[in-house]
């Protein structure tokens, strides 16, 4: 069941990019979220984040490996970024999911000092700390559209 949740149920198997495509499921999933009650992306993001949290050092035996069928972290990652749209759009979700994916595989900052991290946490926290900036600069950027 561990190695099934890190996969986020398999999408990790996905032969190309599986971080990539673990984005893309939980892209279309949280849109889907955002049309419920706004509790629920917020909820859906901490979840995932725990559940990736508690599952990876059971999936994951090198605690020094970052393997790339793990992207319970990308859902993570991605459903934090979302929660700097007001809404759904289709240029709200492109620009999570850019912004998103630019800092996971580029790392800068606290981004690429969280990824050094042995363990679960620097599998999960990485994406976590991506997703956070991300969706503060759609946050920032949305109140500065308001001015």
């Amino acid at each position: 069941m561990s190695r099934s949740v890190a996969s986020f149920f398999g999408v990790g198997f996905f032969p190309i990019a599986p971080g990539t495509a673990g984005s893309a499921v939980a892209l279309l999933i949280g849109a889907a979220l955002m049309l419920g009650p706004p509790w629920l992306l917020p909820l859906g993001a901490a979840l995932a984040a725990a559940a990736g949290y508690l599952v990876i050092p059971r999936a994951v035996t090198d605690p020094e490996a970052d393997p790339g069928w793990v992207v319970i972290d990308e859902v993570a990652g991605q459903w934090i970024a979302m929660l700097g749209l007001a809404g759904i759009s289709v240029a709200g979700l492109a620009a999570a999911f850019v912004g998103f994916r630019v800092l996971d595989i580029w790392k800068p900052g606290p981004v690429g000092w969280a990824d050094r991290q042995p363990g679960a946490f620097g599998i999960m926290t990485d994406d976590i700390i991506a997703g956070v900036v991300v969706a503060s600069v759609l946050y920032l950027i949305r109140q500065l559209a308001n001015l």
